[in-house]
């Protein structure tokens, strides 16, 4: 069963993009606004635990689910393809 690229690629993005932005607000309810940087801040440019941080966080993780959905389901669907041909 071959996956649907854009779906697959669009749900990637929202679950990443949501959780980093759920995530950070997590984080800011219980230890405040601390504006610190974290390991996300390193690939995340602009990231940090602050409320604009989270916003910057919900784009990055919205682009870089995007991508990432995208290159598994393109690889998910030419190994089903490949598997098919052989057998």
């Amino acid at each position: 069963m071959k996956l649907n690229v854009k779906a697959f690629a669009l749900t990637a993005a929202l679950v990443c993009g949501i959780g980093l932005f759920l995530l950070t607000w997590w984080v800011i309810m219980f230890e405040g606004a601390t504006g610190t940087k974290t390991i996300l801040a390193v690939v995340y440019r602009g990231y940090n635990i602050s409320p604009l941080g989270s916003l910057i966080g919900l784009a990055w993780g919205l682009v870089d689910g995007l991508i990432g959905g995208v290159i598994f389901a393109w690889l998910y669907n030419l190994i089903v393809n490949s598997s098919s041909k052989q057998g």
